[in-house]
């Protein structure tokens, strides 16, 4: 078994011919190869559910049996067990799969594997030794995935590292970046043709569960929290690109949110040039997107009962139209943001840094997460008795307090008795729930005026205020029945 440690990075079709001009790149001709890959599963899908790609690789003459587990790549990086041996095509000996769970499974599988789907490419590669004991291979990739019919482009630059540090794999991508436009990607070629051969539309992707470990020390805990985000984060990328979908404009927000919240929970373990780095950025970044999402719920969740309510009225009319126009803008350049260079670099350069922090076993995790919650538990019962003025001010500050513990909750989850959790979870997200709706009125508010400045936005803000003061009789007790749970992480 083999290790596979590579970060996935595309690279526009118009670019391609600046790769090999590259400082890094001029003074060697690169080996080029035509790839052919053939990948199986079985009917049902067997292997794409446990996040194993089988394949028949042809190189020339030669062919090759590979297995490979799939993982998350955040910030581009991946890294996989890998399995290679010489084969023919349609035989399928695993005997050389040393991991005996696996190598039972896909003896079991063997009989039912047909082909899927297939990818056509030509490889240029080259090798770089920047260093005494650093040898990492650089290829570029051009081709297509070919399912059911269906075809796709292949055009991305792969950094495989054979030997030395994941620190010199990401140093060597950095300098790359910075003179071509490339940008980390999460799928692979096997996630990309099982999505083809489904003919799978994008669909958002909420946050996935942190995956924590028997003696992680807490900056591990963090960097598992990070690569959850990231891997959030860059599932809904495209759709936020390419559609107007607002599924993904919310949930890559989201993400971002959930990414800040993590640096800020974890920050007093975080070197200080670290959180002033990183954390404006993904603030700024955020505030790209914050614009777009505000005219998103406004027209589909806003709107749609004024309408219903003054449906002839000619100022609701009016605000309908320029709801239109100002969302389309926002979109524009929200999608414009995801697409920059600037976010491409912030992605790389986090990841890098993220994998890069020294490690301390100080303070254990056991000790960090109980205490951090329960300074985050403090400042949300301290702004909880703010609100009984009903100033939206006040209550926007505690939702944004209790939005941080509810993130640092779900981070942290698995330490602690899952059911006094999940009950303690689920109140804090049906406050957060009606706060929510509630700072939506006060936005729409603002959106209102901004549509439709002047006098002509009095009826739609007093239809705004009624339905304000109807939540907010129910403030009092949702938040009441919150502060009455336990805290988990004082019954673990």
């Amino acid at each position: 078994m083999a290790l596979e440690t590579e970060i996935k990075l595309s690279l526009p079709a118009s670019a391609t011919r600046r790769l090999p001009a590259h400082p890094l790149l001029a003074d060697s001709k690169p080996l080029r190869q035509k790839l052919v890959n053939t990948y199986y599963d079985t009917p049902d899908r067997q292997l794409q559910k446990k996040r194993i790609a089988v394949r028949h690789r042809h190189k020339g003459s030669l062919c090759l049996l590979t297995v490979k587990s799939e993982a998350p790549a955040p910030g581009g990086l991946a890294q996989r067990n890998e399995w290679e041996v010489a084969s023919q095509a349609g035989e399928f000996d695993f005997s050389h799969v040393d991991n005996p769970k696996l190598r039972r499974f896909l003896e079991a599988a063997a009989p039912q594997l047909v082909p899927v789907f297939t990818t056509d490419f030509t490889r240029a590669c080259w090798i770089l030794t920047p260093q005494e004991g650093t040898r990492i291979e650089v290829a570029l990739d051009r081709g297509t995935i070919t399912a059911d019919g269906r075809q796709e482009t292949i055009c991305e630059v792969e950094l495989e590292l054979l030997e030395g540090s994941v620190a010199d794999l990401f140093a060597i991508a950095l300098a790359l970046q910075h003179d071509l436009p490339l940008h980390p990607e999460s799928p692979s070629k096997a996630e990309r043709g099982y999505r083809l051969a489904a003919n799978t539309p994008l669909t958002e992707t909420k946050a996935g569960s942190v995956q924590l470990e028997l003696g992680m020390t807490s900056i591990g805990v963090f960097r598992s929290t990070v690569v959850s985000c990231l891997t959030q984060l860059q599932a809904n990328e495209r759709g936020a690109r390419e559609t107007n979908d607002p599924g993904f404009v919310h949930q890559t927000r989201v993400a971002m949110r959930r990414l800040r919240s993590a640096i800020r929970l974890w920050k007093p373990l975080l070197p200080e040039d670290y959180v002033s780095n990183f954390d404006p950025r993904w603030r700024t970044l955020a505030n790209q997107l914050g614009d777009t999402r505000n005219w998103d719920v406004f027209i589909t969740e806003i709107l749609p009962p004024i309408s219903k309510a003054f449906p002839d009225h000619p100022d609701v009319q009016q605000l309908a139209k320029q709801s239109t126009i100002q969302l389309a803008s926002c979109r524009k350049a929200a999608q414009a943001a995801l697409a920059s260079p600037t976010y491409s670099q912030l992605l790389l350069e986090f990841a890098a840094a993220t994998l890069s922090l020294p490690e301390s076993k100080k303070p254990p995790v056991a000790r960090f997460a109980p205490r951090s919650l329960k300074k985050r538990a403090k400042r949300v019962a301290e702004l909880a008795a703010l609100t009984k003025d009903s100033h939206p001010e006040a209550r926007h500050d505690l939702r944004v307090a209790l939005k941080r513990l509810r993130y640092a909750l779900e981070f942290l989850a698995p330490l602690f008795p899952a059911r006094s959790m999940q009950r303690y979870l689920q109140s804090a997200t049906g406050l957060l729930d009606l706060l929510g709706r509630m700072n939506d009125l006060v936005v729409a508010e603002q959106l209102v005026v901004q549509a439709l400045p002047g006098r002509h936005s009095e009826l739609v803000r007093a239809w705004l205020a009624g339905r304000s003061d109807l939540m907010l009789g129910q403030l009092d007790g949702l938040l009441g029945e919150f502060l009455s749970h336990p805290a988990p992480w004082d019954h673990g």
